[in-house]
């Protein structure tokens, strides 16, 4: 079931219902990260490079060298900073987003089901907040393990499979069930849960397209939790192959 939703909302992602959620996505979360880029290097350029050059005269032959060098790391470091920032950017900047992107879900392909109840909006903000420190928590704790062959990838899925399994599958259930009995159900479903977060972490890996996770999670989420309604209803369903 896990496998053909992924499909079902990977084929949904580049539809025409919702494309205009998908292009609001990327437009504005490449705009903070572009915006994020500027302010980064502003902030190195104003307030490390003093200091730095200030200090470099006395290094006397090696100057040249050590400035070339500096220039390098501060250029990784900020390409660095960046790609993980990629991640929780996107999270909050999506989050904005995903109930419009299951709006769309549930009427073109549950239009005979009762459609799902949004966040509130301030709650959608700060659920968002929430899920932007708790990932960047995580891949923290995940890069400790970065250098340790072997470690480094399984650590990398059990985290994000957890954190995005359990933060998707609450909002799409909590749309049809509260947030309360959302919680409740996720926990009863945890095996399921984890297993659903792993698929969304596997797309979490392929770059660039990597900035839609949060919007192919919302998705994939709406379907997988109509599946497991149905499954524990007994009613057959199209994704449950």
């Amino acid at each position: 079931m896990i496998y053909s939703t992924a499909i079902r909302a990977f084929g949904d992602l580049f539809s025409a219902p919702i494309r205009g959620v998908f292009w609001k996505v990327i437009g504005l979360t490449l705009l903070f990260l572009v915006a994020l880029w500027f302010l980064l290097r502003l902030l190195f350029l104003d307030f490390a490079m003093p200091y730095i050059e200030a200090w470099l005269p006395s290094l006397g032959e090696w100057t040249g060298w050590i400035s070339l060098f500096a220039a390098i790391v501060s250029a990784i470091g900020l390409a660095a900073g960046l790609a993980f920032l990629i991640a929780p950017v996107s999270a909050v900047i999506a989050g904005l987003f995903l109930d419009d992107a299951a709006d769309t879900i549930e009427k073109v392909d549950y239009a005979s089901d009762a459609p799902g109840q949004a966040l509130p909006l301030a709650q959608s903000i700060l659920s968002s907040l929430r899920f932007f420190l708790v990932v960047i928590a995580a891949n923290l704790v995940a890069l400790i393990f970065l250098l340790v062959p072997g470690v480094n990838l399984v650590i990398f899925f059990v985290v994000n499979g957890y954190l995005l399994g359990r933060e998707y599958f609450e909002f799409a259930a909590a749309r049809y069930l509260g947030t309360e009995r959302a919680r409740a159900w996720r926990s009863r479903n945890q095996g399921r849960v984890w297993l659903a977060g792993l698929a969304i972490g596997l797309f979490l890996l392929v770059p660039i397209l990597n900035i839609l996770t949060p919007l192919f999670a919302a998705i994939f989420m709406v379907h997988y939790v109509k599946a497991l309604m149905r499954r524990e209803a007994g009613v057959a369903s199209p994704q449950m192959t």
